[in-house]
């Protein structure tokens, strides 16, 4: 159940509502939006059947929530949310571009694709540090050498960095070196590294399912949002069918059904959904086109010497011609394209 409250509520009436909620067994949660107050109750909602909610001070309406994700559901908020990114953010009218490598090899490449995705108008650098890799001998990537590499890029191009947590043993170190913490899609129903990011206080960035349904993703959401952290940011990132002329299938459709489904944000991550450098740009536009609010995409200063995935990595040029292009695709879904200084 969501109670919704009258503008202007004032902190004591909040404070009673949530005080007569939880003496009757729901614990609650505050949503603080631009115009509205909500609170959530979390628990069943028999307890609260037989109460008259309307009649308490500060509450304008009172609904249920159907869905099993009621943190993440639209319901929960009315607003689309907004999670800050450095000086930046996700979710508004501002496209997001999040660029980088697959993972982070030396300094020197990481400086050199930091320099050129900033002058190019990403707005964070992403990276792997510690890499999922389907075989054990497949470079698993620098641990926190890869990190210590990320923040001094950070330091220098002043870009927010991404990169992936695997493991619960690992979130304390990550969390001293990213500004946001991606979970992979082969880690996004492992529950207890869900439950022990949602208690940190920063973005998560939560990647589908390789096989997961879009109840599954916003089911993984609500495990890290119970916990507390309500910064969370969903990306489509392709999934696993029986065609084999791409890496996996991107699902477009996922990207204007999650719209309607949550508040949370949504980016598109065209390089795994393709697999191919040759497709990322189209792949790109059409996640503009749908309502993504933006885009984590691979680029590497030379693919070809590339430690992992460098057949769906682009170049500078390429990225440079993404960015372009993506222009007039912002422009006609009513957006802008988001800069690392926060200017559109």
């Amino acid at each position: 159940m969501i109670i919704i409250t009258r503008r202007g509520v004032t902190d004591e009436e909040l404070d009673h509502i949530r005080e007569r909620v939880e003496s009757l067994g729901p614990r609650t949660h505050l949503i603080r939006g631009t115009h509205r107050t909500v609170v959530l109750c979390i628990g069943e909602q028999e307890d609260l059947a037989n109460v008259s909610m309307l009649s308490i001070p500060g509450v304008e309406s009172v609904r249920a929530v159907m869905k099993p994700y009621k943190l993440a559901s639209l319901e929960a908020d009315m607003e689309p949310s907004e999670v800050a990114l450095g000086s930046s953010t996700i979710g508004g009218k501002a496209l997001s571009i999040i660029a980088g490598p697959c993972s982070v090899e030396d300094l020197e490449m990481l400086q050199s694709t930091g320099r050129h995705v900033k002058a190019g108008g990403a707005s964070a650098l992403r990276g792997g540090a510690f890499k999922p890799r389907s075989s054990p001998y497949a470079f698993d990537g620098l641990g926190e050498d890869g990190l210590k590499i990320l923040a001094e890029v950070r330091a220098e191009t002043g870009l927010p960095i991404v990169t992936e947590v695997m493991d619960t043993r690992q979130v304390d170190l990550v969390a001293e070196y990213a500004d946001m913490l991606q979970i992979g899609a082969r880690n996004m129903q492992n529950f207890s590294l869900l439950t022990e990011v949602g208690r940190l206080h920063r973005p998560i960035l939560l990647k589908r399912g390789m096989s997961a349904k879009i109840e599954d993703l916003l089911l993984a959401a609500e495990y890290i949002m119970k916990q507390g952290n309500m910064d969370v940011v969903l990306c489509e990132r392709g999934i696993r069918t029986f065609e084999t002329a791409t890496r996996n299938t991107f699902d477009l459709a996922a990207i204007p059904v999650l719209k309607k489904e949550t508040h949370l944000p949504v980016v598109a991550d065209p390089s795994h959904a393709a697999g191919r450098r040759d497709l990322v740009p189209a792949l790109s536009y059409a996640a503009i086109a749908a309502g993504a609010d933006g885009l984590i995409v691979e680029v590497h200063p030379d693919p070809e010497m590339a430690v992992s995935d460098g057949d769906q990595s682009l170049t500078f040029d390429e990225f440079t011609s993404l960015m372009d292009g993506l222009a007039p695709f912002a422009e006609a879904a009513g957006r802008t394209l988001e800069t690392s200084n926060g200017t559109g």
